[in-house]
């Protein structure tokens, strides 16, 4: 149980092995606290609808996003104002127009899921 933290070193354990299977799977906890973070970004429906749209769409105007997602301009600019202080999207400014998009790669792959067809498994690019 070499992979086991000190603190837990002495708990009863039935398959040693798999235990140090399971910490070397969890991995570091700041890794670990990224992906849940990033996870709670999509767990908000009219933030997932967003990023999909996002996906979808390539850059496109606030507006434009609440007016395809059914949300409130201003919803719609308090999600982004989330997703960009998270590193998820930027916007880039036309003159008074600011079209956002997405520039986290990971977050990019993860949508490729959730827009999948249900029951369909999408290819690893």
């Amino acid at each position: 149980m070499h992979l086991v933290p000190a603190e837990r070193a002495g708990h009863r354990t039935i398959d040693d092995h798999r235990v140090c299977d399971a910490v070397a799977g969890i991995g570091e906890p700041e890794h670990v606290r990224a992906w849940a973070d990033r996870f709670s970004l999509l767990a908000d429906p009219g933030r997932l609808a967003l990023l999909l749209a996002l996906r979808t769409a390539g850059p496109i105007a606030v507006t434009d996003l609440a007016v395809a997602t059914g949300m409130t301009d201003t919803a719609v600019s308090q999600a982004l104002r989330l997703l960009r202080a998270a590193g998820v999207v930027s916007g880039d400014r036309q003159g008074r127009i600011v079209r956002y998009r997405i520039v986290d790669d990971m977050t990019a792959q993860l949508l490729r899921h959730c827009a999948a067809p249900q029951g369909h498994v999408v290819a690893d690019a």
